[in-house]
């Protein structure tokens, strides 16, 4: 009978702090009334199709897992594909933008949490990321809240 002995990685150590460097990343999409999204650059109502860039994810994060919390469901029919763009508009070769990386058709009308339901493996991020809400279904028209809890390693970027 073998014995195998994975080889120790580096990035492993979970930082020089006793807190190590595990973070967890807030993001937080509210709608008004007339659905549109509030604190953000456009206020018209989220319609099917639109992209809601949720904040950014630092470079050198390597994504680990997602919770959707839904307190106060979009309009009956609402979904949405969550996943990762680059700021800069440019993909990577090494590890390319996926707007479907932590889930797909998540059903944001009913209220639920929701945890990252997809096998794709951990990757680290080589540049800024916007952190990306693809709706379909239906468009929203009334107000509610959804939470975006990311849990991220940060060991630098690549």
């Amino acid at each position: 009978m073998a014995t195998v002995t994975n080889s120790q990685k580096h990035r492993n150590q979970l930082g020089a702090t006793p807190w190590g460097n595990l973070n967890v990343l807030h993001f937080i999409l509210k709608t008004g009334a007339n659905g549109g999204a509030l604190d953000a650059d456009s206020n018209a109502p989220l319609a099917v199709g639109d992209k809601v860039r949720l904040g950014i994810i630092p470079a050198g994060s390597t994504l680990v897992d997602a919770m959707v919390v839904v307190s106060t469901g979009l309009s009956a029919g609402v979904k949405g594909d969550l996943g990762f763009e680059y700021v800069d508009g440019v993909d990577a070769v090494k590890v390319p933008q996926d707007a479907e990386y932590f889930g797909v058709d998540l059903d944001l009308a009913v209220e639920d949490r929701l945890r990252n339901a997809t096998t794709k493996a951990p990757l680290t991020l080589p540049k800024d990321a916007y952190l990306v809400l693809t709706t379909s279904g239906t468009a929203n028209d009334k107000a509610a809240r959804v939470d975006v809890v990311l849990q991220v390693i940060s060991t630098g970027a690549l």
